[in-house]
Formats: C-alpha cells, structure tokens, sequence
C-alpha cells in the first residue's frame, strides 16, 4: 500500500512538472516577446521606451487575469476533482499561446492587433491561474509524510524549467533566421510549438490518479457549493501572509526574468544575445537548486526556509541593476547565476507553504488565489512599473528603492510564520474546518 503510494506519488510529481514547464514556457514567452518584439511589432508608432511600457502592461494583463482564473479553476478543482481540473486548464494556456503566433501586426490591422494580443494574454492567465495552485496542490496530497515541501516543489520547479526552455527556444529561432527575419515573422515559430507540447501534457495529466486526500474528504461529505467564499470567509489571514511572503519574490523574479532584457539591452547597450544566455543560465542554476532548498525546508521549517532566503532576496535586489549598469560582462553573468540559487531559496517552498493554510476541501482554492494574486503584487506589475519608473527619474535607482520596499515586506512576513507552520498540511486542523461543510 505505501509502496503503491509512493510510486504514484513520483508519477504525479513528474507529470505536475511537465504540465508546469509546459504553462510557463507558454507564459514566458510573451514576457520575453514583450522585452525584445511586441514594442515593434505592436507598437511601432512610440518611441522605444513608450513602446516598451506598453508591451509590458498588455503582459500586466495576463497577470490580472490570473486571479480570476484561480478562482474559477479552483472552484471546480474543489468540486470536481484537481486532475480533470488541471487538464482544462492546460488546454486553455495553450490555445491561447498557439493564437498569439498566428496573430496579424499593427502593420497589417492596426489598433486591432494589440487587442487581439491583450485578449489571447486574457486567456493565457486564465489558463495559469488554474494551474500552479492544482498542480502543488495534486502532488502535495499524494506526496509521502515528511516530504511534502520536496514533492510540493515539483510544480514550482516548472517555473525555471518554462523560462529556460523558453529562452532557450527564442534565443535558438532568433540565432538561427537572423535579426531581419526573427522581428518580421520567426518570433512566431516559439508559439506555434506551444500545440505540441500541449498534446504531451494532455497524455501525461490524463494518466495520473485523483488525489486520495480530495476524495476522501468527498467520501465524507459533499463538496463545498462555493470555496472562494468560504477561503475569503475564513482564512482570509492565510491569503494575505502568503501575499506578503511571496511578493518579494515575485517582483525580483520578474525584474531578473523579464525587465533586464529589455533594460540591458536599451540602457546599459549589452546584447541580446548575451543577455539571454545571462538568463538561460540562471534559469539552469534556478531548477538545479530547487530541490536542495525544498529539502532544507521539510528538515528545518517554512519559517527558518523563508527568513533567510528574504535576507538573501534582499540583498539581491539591492544589487541586481547596479550590476547591470557596470557593462562588466564577466561580473553580470556570474551575478546573474547566483541570482539563479538566490531565487530559488524563497521560490521552491512557496506552494508547500501556501497550501498549508489551507483545509482539502477549499485546498485549490485558498492555493489558487493566494498565489495568483501575489504573482499579480508582486511580478506582474513590475516590469511595468519598473519601466515607468525609470522613464520619469532616468535612473535605476527608483526602481532598486522599490524592490527594496517589497523585498523588506517580505522578510518580515516571514519572520512571524508559526514555527509548526511546515507541519499544519495535512495532520493539524486548519482554522474553521468545521464551518466547511456548510
């Protein structure tokens, strides 16, 4: 019987992992789209810095997006099942993606094709926002005692996996057609692959078990009729703790994954070219340490994982354009390996911690809006505001003062975590349990 457990445990992990790589490479690729394409294939009349604010607030869309997504996926996922639940979504994320490559320019339809790319980002948020929280969820709940944070870090894990094999796939296609070629149309060719890879994720999710957990509270009682309620009713303090803890995070993440490519490039005159590989690597290093802090979290706690790793996030976002603004080759790309390491301290326990103010019947739920909406606060903002900042002061100094502001938030919601917090999943009653069955 434990045998069995944990060979469909290891399945679903793996299939959880994939299924994530799969979503955000879909969503990755707009972020680096919009640093390096969509300000001239969409905005070609702005100049470039208002060309690129804007291609970053259409990428802002998809992330305002992303909550409502959580709580639609998360309400079936509550109701339903997390497997069949997750399959949708996946669906969803790369219709969308596959939409984008076939898009028309501001060339050929004008105005009308920067809507067209809001509405297909629309649907790529939807599409996420279902699945990170299913996903952890899924294989935190088949996951064996003691190692939820390890399991659990499966799905965050398709985070630096999707931004790799994104950049690695852009920076392939763009070295390959040449600059000419790449801006006009091969920028398509990294979308279009979005269908296969969906075909293979379907194969995976379509395999692999309901969690034992979800139907056992199921076996018990009926589902909750509507579990955002009951998350925003009840455990509201839970949503907003993993804001704060995850924020931090999330702003520098998406500075580090999607701002520097188009700052490095604009301001500090690097290349594209090397600018990518800068963050290829630091993907690398990224998914290598992941497991290495997940595993630091189930032996010592979410709160000692969390308040270093905010110290170490801190003095990141001190550091990160400064070192960019140095033009040093060498020194950035080391920089930006550490970064890799850095990121992944505070980002590998995110859905073991998440998860766990939450009960399994509103599990998908509380996951699923808790994160989207820090991902929302946090990176999807960023970009955007770090652009818009630097356009009204001229320097990066405004954007680092802001990063300091989130990344402090972010310490010290870490530091008041219970100490038994890594233990409450799953094997200490949740707030309010009782009031879920009504």
């Amino acid at each position: 019987m434990e045998t069995d457990r944990r060979r469909a445990a290891r399945r679903v992990s793996w299939a959880a992992f994939i299924g994530t790589t799969i979503e955000w490479y879909d969503f990755f690729l707009y972020g680096t789209a919009a640093a390096l394409v969509f300000n001239k294939q969409f905005f070609p009349s702005m100049d470039p810095v208002a060309g690129s604010i804007a291609a970053f607030g259409t990428m802002t869309v998809g992330f305002l997006a992303r909550p409502l997504g959580g709580i639609i996926f998360g309400h079936f996922g509550d109701r339903i099942g997390r497997r069949n639940t997750l399959v949708v979504s996946l669906l969803i994320m790369g219709i969308g993606t596959t939409l984008i490559g076939v898009l028309p320019t501001y060339d050929s339809i004008g105005i009308w094709a920067a809507v067209l790319l809001v509405f297909m980002r629309i649907l790529q948020g939807i599409g996420l926002g279902g699945e990170l929280g299913g996903a952890v969820v899924l294989t935190m709940e088949h996951a064996p005692a003691g190692k939820r944070g390890l399991f659990g870090a499966f799905p965050m894990m398709g985070t630096p996996a999707g931004m790799l094999f994104a950049n690695v796939v852009f920076l392939g296609t763009s070295s390959l057609l040449g600059n000419d070629a790449f801006l006009s149309w091969g920028w398509r060719i990294p979308f279009l692959l979005s269908i296969a890879l969906v075909f293979v994720g379907l194969w995976l999710r379509l395999r692999i078990e309901e969690s034992p957990d979800y139907e056992g509270v199921v076996d018990r009682r009926k589902p909750v009729k509507l579990p955002i309620a009951v998350v925003l009713r009840h455990h509201w303090k839970g949503v907003i703790h993993s804001i704060a803890i995850i924020i931090g995070n999330s702003a520098l993440a998406y500075i580090f994954m999607v701002y520097i490519l188009n700052y490095g490039e604009i301001t500090a005159g690097l290349s594209r070219t090397f600018l990518l590989w800068c963050v290829i690597g630091g993907a690398a290093v990224w998914l290598a340490t992941a497991p290495v802090f997940a595993s630091f979290g189930d032996r010592h706690g979410l709160r000692a994982l969390f308040t270093w790793g905010s110290v170490v996030l801190l003095v990141g976002a001190v550091a990160i354009l400064p070192v960019v603004n140095t033009g040093n080759t060498t020194l950035i790309a080391i920089f930006m390996l550490v970064m890799g390491a850095v990121l992944a301290m505070t980002h590998a326990g995110q859905g073991t911690l998440t998860a766990s103010f939450f009960p399994v019947a509103i599990r998908y739920s509380g996951t699923s809006i808790a994160y989207q909406l820090a991902s929302l606060l946090g990176g999807g903002i960023t970009p955007l505001v770090a652009a818009s900042l630097f356009q009204a002061t001229g320097s990066s100094w405004s954007i680092t003062g802001y990063l300091v502001v989130i990344a402090t938030i972010s310490l010290v919601a870490a530091t008041v975590l219970p100490r038994n917090d890594a233990e409450r999943f799953g094997d200490v009653p949740a707030p309010a349990t009782a009031d879920i069955a009504k």
